[in-house]
């Protein structure tokens, strides 16, 4: 879960020092910190993306010298120091660090340890600090992720999408069949003990075969977490127009569920285990802590063109163009674009759509009258699981996680 979104919403200026209200700091000391670091290059544009992304034609002629992914890493790290002035004295060491893209893995190995240097360097990191970079399999090989190991990762995360050609021609994923899987392999053999896959279901002219095909490949790679996503068609991208001219078909919302159930069940049986809606993970180690930060409602600092953060209730976003982002760091200003202090009830609700999607699930104590009754209907119709219930927690039953947009819409009322 990267805090991407590809259309940033209003809100008030932020300071050009990007200087926090006081009560954003208050109670910090109880808050967990973590860093996203997003790098937003990508060799080539896939058809289904809408994320702050750009390829280097996209670029060219736009962002000038200030853009490049040559001096990328130092840019970024103008805006840890920037966090770290206007964060001040907070003595919290940083608990995750997600390097996200785009693809990372794009820059050099050393511009990602660089990077993580500099978050190093400002703000420590605690001593059993979860380390993620995302990566494209076609643009990585032992030497690299050996050097990644070396610089401090310990944690990656590797787009693998579908086993099947043909889907992942209609995804434009570059990559072939197989790499992923080799990858888990090499990262292991480079000393990484947390290898996430990203599984996509739902794409146009995918078959039920085809999907057990790419979880049973996914599996038998061996790593300790699997995230499986389904499809969204966004307006604006490839896949979109190309399902509106008629060349490929749409999946439908039952597809989309029976092959959430699938998942589940393949993973499960090979000893994985749901702890989000679209995550499972063979131990309690292999969580992904980081967007548990975001799902709990933490503290992080989004660094990066387009990056959103969220510090004590206030919520800001960064200029999109990777030329204007550095522009505004190179002249010692903030890049924020924008921002919004939540209110205690924005807060509550963003706990229940947040929370609800968790194994945890809520206590009931969070919501209103509306939503108390709500959450009875949804016990009693096998939407919430009835244990917890009575002990005064709404958790999600598997009927609940395939209708969860629509459980949580009813429970934050």
């Amino acid at each position: 879960m990267d805090p991407m979104p590809s259309v940033l919403p209003d809100g008030e200026p932020v300071p050009e020092d990007g200087s926090l209200p006081p009560s954003a700091l208050d109670g910090r000391a109880e808050r967990p910190l973590g860093f996203y670091l997003h790098v937003p290059y990508c060799a080539t544009r896939c058809g289904y993306c809408d994320f702050n992304t750009y390829t280097a034609t996209e670029l060219r002629g736009s962002g000038g010298v200030l853009a490049s992914r040559d001096n990328y890493a130092a840019t970024l790290a103008d805006e840890v120091r920037l966090a770290r002035k206007v964060l001040g004295d907070d003595p919290r060491p940083v608990r995750t660090v997600f390097v996200g893209g785009g693809t990372p893995t794009l820059l050099a190995a050393e511009d990602l340890v660089r990077m993580l240097g500099a978050v190093r360097d400002e703000f420590g990191l605690a001593d059993d600090a979860e380390i993620t970079t995302e990566a494209n399999p076609e643009s990585v090989d032992p030497a690299y992720l050996a050097a990644l190991r070396e610089g401090g990762f310990n944690r990656i995360s590797f787009g693998m999408q579908s086993a099947r050609r043909h889907v992942l021609k209609v995804l434009d994923r570059t990559h072939t069949p197989g790499r992923p899987e080799a990858c888990v392999a090499e990262a292991r053999a480079a000393g990484f003990d947390h290898v996430n896959l990203d599984l996509i279901y739902g794409t146009p002219g995918e078959s039920d075969d085809d999907w057990r095909a790419s979880l049973d490949a996914a599996i038998g790679a061996g790593p300790d977490h699997v995230s499986a996503y389904a499809l969204i068609v966004e307006e604006g991208t490839g896949l979109a127009r190309r399902i509106r001219r008629g060349e490929v078909p749409m999946t439908d919302d039952d597809v989309h569920a029976d092959r959430y159930l699938i998942a589940d069940s393949v993973l499960a049986e090979a000893g994985f285990h749901w702890y989000e809606v679209s995550n499972w993970a063979a131990s309690e180690a292999g969580r992904c802590l980081h967007n548990e930060l975001y799902w709990r409602g933490a503290d992080w600092w989004g660094a990066g063109p387009g990056a959103h953060s969220h510090v004590g209730g206030v919520r800001w976003w960064n200029v999109k163009h990777p030329g204007a982002y550095a522009a505004a760091l190179a002249e010692g200003r903030s890049p924020g674009a924008g921002r919004e202090v939540l209110t205690e009830e924005d807060r509550r609700v963003e706990r229940v759509l947040l929370e609800l999607r968790l194994r945890d699930g809520i206590p009931l104590s969070l919501l209103r009258p509306a939503g108390l009754s709500a959450a009875e209907r949804a016990a009693g119709e096998g939407l919430l699981e009835t244990g917890p219930y009575a002990e005064g927690r709404a958790v999600l039953t598997l009927r609940g996680r395939l209708l969860a947009d629509a459980v949580v819409r009813d429970l934050v009322d």
